[in-house]
């Protein structure tokens, strides 16, 4: 396996604060879960805080598309998505501003939990995670700074590489594209998994966004790359 631990960063712009704010935010709202939620009630937490297709297509709790984005089923789902957070975000951030960066990134997570709706039609599965919203990240990435370095820690080598990230993207996405499509026309509506189409549907929409963002990079100073 190939985990992202770094890359080439952003000189000047604006502070990465979202950025770091909604690790913070993450990490927070599973602390308060495992300390203030007994073991026999986790499942009415995810219950209560996930978005749920079956229930998105009636209109209801459609509150819980925001509120999905900071609930993980375990501590390696958060590591998993905080190091990509911290790798991948802090550079859109200080290009487009904190505030675009804000609306970028929790649009990303809601056009995310629907696309999961929209090929998940009445599951009664929460979905839960920062995944959706992180996708739109990268898909923007991809875009902005595909010449980027990605330091990338190889765990079958114990050793650490540098991959450009059109690259490194390039291969996430297949795989996403890849296990999406195995799961067309064998949707389970009571058993859970992972939820190919929302980082998909996140990862196009930042994509699409990107370029939008390309104008923006184009007027900003400070910059190390193209």
């Amino acid at each position: 396996m190939i985990f992202p631990i770094g890359d080439d960063q952003v000189e000047g712009g604006d502070k990465p604060v979202f950025s770091y704010a909604f690790i913070v935010l993450n990490v927070a709202a599973f602390v308060w879960m495992m300390f203030f939620y007994p073991a026999a009630s986790i499942d009415e937490f995810y219950l209560q805080f996930g978005s749920v297709p079956a229930e998105l297509q009636r209109g209801d709790r459609v509150w819980t598309l925001l509120s999905a984005m900071f609930v993980h089923g375990g501590w390696m789902h958060l590591v998993g998505n905080m190091i990509f957070l911290w790798v991948f975000a802090d550079n859109i951030e200080a290009t487009i501003g904190s505030a675009r960066f804000l609306v970028f990134y929790l649009l990303g997570g809601i056009v995310a939990g629907l696309c999961h709706m929209a090929f998940n039609p009445g599951s009664v599965i929460p979905a839960v995670g920062a995944s959706g919203a992180i996708s739109a990240v990268l898909g923007a990435y991809m875009v902005m700074f595909p010449a980027s370095r990605i330091r990338v820690f190889i765990l079958l080598f114990f050793h650490t590489a540098y991959l450009p990230a059109f690259f490194f993207l390039g291969i996430w996405i297949l795989q996403q594209m890849v296990a999406g499509v195995g799961t067309l026309g064998h949707v389970d509506l009571d058993t859970g998994g992972v939820a190919w189409w929302a980082h998909i549907g996140g990862f196009v929409f930042g994509f699409l966004a990107g370029f939008r963002f390309r104008a923006i990079l184009r007027h900003r100073t400070g910059r190390q790359y193209v």
